[in-house]
């Protein structure tokens, strides 16, 4: 059994908490093992809890929802009701919706499974005000260090963001950010030794295609779903060419377009759109895919400490950090001040930017470098995208993200940052 002081605090806590007392259900949704049932059962501690892994209460509420929902809810008038892997009941979603149409007290049931439940339109429109989603991740470096969630982004939006209002950064060498790129953040499997953790990790993929998407989508073909899953774990960071993708897994356009829907839908990969400002046709459209656990996507790899060795390939540890900064940035974002959208930007005369976070009034252009220095170069697209490109219209701050160990200011609103800075609380 799980002890209380083992058990990793996750930053998703206080929300769940404000959460339970602003709507009648909440919905955790999250990839697989990411500490959906550890936060519900251990850590929150109230409510009753089933799980639907438990083939006999997934009978029983697949035959009967209405009766075994009455039956679980009577008495229960202050604590919610916890139902886990939500998801794999086809039957439950209309009831629970019944029930909530016609009690109209908060909190009455945490909900949490791999994707979202309520994808009918009807349904989730019917529930606007009713219902709260919430994300669950893997594990930020912040909640491995039980520290504070990241607000660099909030620091970065500041009229004039100083240096020394951030924290002194962890010290952290070019093997230390490697091994927290292998590791990844699944809370069971990261303190694992190397070949262990690998193994679980491919398994974790195994489990996904063999159990998940199933409760998502029939897939006919799991064996072209693996080699896509595979696909994208070495094309982390990129933008695909899907044509290409189609002709390696075997499949057509249409298939290839469902897949990848399902895949982000179960948050094995997230989409990241490109930013246009609507004014210039030499923008690319290409949307990029991150895998959002790198620890997943270096198994799937076979990729090592070997693997990275100076006289190795130098753009396998670049697509794999730019990943991995951009989930911790994506899961610090609900706790910055202001709210978010996440793109990256490209022009058809090649110049780039790895990830543009947007507010409602500014823009934040980051660059992601897997070197222990940074130089001029590293800062010419985001110069130019502020002072002469598109981002004119607005604010920009542009931050790039190195392996070295100096927080460096280059003048007008551009930073050379630490990644540990990503970990280390703005006072």
């Amino acid at each position: 059994m799980i002890e209380q002081e083992d058990i990793l605090p996750r930053h998703l806590s206080e929300k769940l908490d404000k959460a339970l007392g602003s709507a009648r259900i909440v919905n955790i949704v999250g990839p697989r093992q990411a500490g959906k049932t550890t936060l519900v059962r251990d850590l929150y501690k109230n409510g009753k809890f089933i799980t639907l892994d438990n083939e006999s209460v997934l009978t029983a509420i697949e035959n009967d929802p209405s009766g075994q929902l009455e039956s679980l809810t009577t008495g229960f008038d202050a604590e919610p009701l916890i139902i886990d892997e939500v998801q794999r009941s086809k039957g439950l979603v209309l009831t629970i919706k019944k029930t909530v149409d016609g009690n109209r007290r908060k909190g009455q049931f945490i909900l949490t499974g791999s994707s979202n439940i309520f994808t009918s339109i009807r349904v989730a429109d019917s529930l606007a005000g009713r219902m709260r989603v919430l994300k669950l991740w893997p594990l930020t470096v912040s909640e491995i260090r039980k520290r504070n969630p990241s607000t660099i982004l909030t620091w970065a939006l500041s009229p004039a963001p100083k240096l020394a209002v951030l924290p002194t950064p962890e010290k952290t060498d070019r093997q230390a950010y490697i091994d927290i790129i292998l590791r990844g953040g699944f809370p069971e499997i990261f303190p694992l030794e190397a070949e262990e953790r690998q193994e679980y990790y491919r398994d974790y993929v195994d489990a996904i295609v063999d159990r998940d998407v199933a409760d998502v989508l029939p897939v006919r073909k799991t064996d072209a779903l693996r080699r896509l899953i595979n696909q994208l774990a070495v094309r982390t960071a990129t933008e695909l060419n899907l044509s290409e993708i189609c002709e390696l897994v075997g499949v057509q356009r249409n298939t290839l377009d469902r897949y990848l829907e399902v895949l982000s839908r179960l948050s094995v990969v997230a989409k990241l759109g490109a930013w246009a400002s609507g004014e210039s046709r030499r923008e690319i459209k290409n949307a990029k895919s991150h895998f959002v656990d790198t620890g997943v996507a270096c198994a799937l790899r076979r990729l090592t400490s070997e693997s990275f060795r100076a006289d190795a390939n130098p753009a396998a540890l670049g697509g794999l950090m730019e990943s991995f900064v951009y989930s911790e940035l994506m899961r610090s974002a609900p706790y910055q001040d202001e709210n978010f959208r996440f793109y990256h930007w490209r022009d058809s005369r090649g110049r780039e930017i790895d990830i543009l976070a947007e507010s409602a009034t500014q823009l934040i252009g980051i660059e992601v470098k897997a070197s222990t220095t940074v130089s001029a170069q590293d800062f010419k697209h985001l110069r130019w995208f502020a002072e002469k490109g598109p981002g004119t219209t607005k604010k920009v701050t542009g931050l790039v993200f190195y392996l070295g160990q100096e927080k460096l200011s280059f003048g007008n609103g551009i930073f050379a940052l630490p990644v540990s800075t990503l970990w280390s609380t703005v006072s």
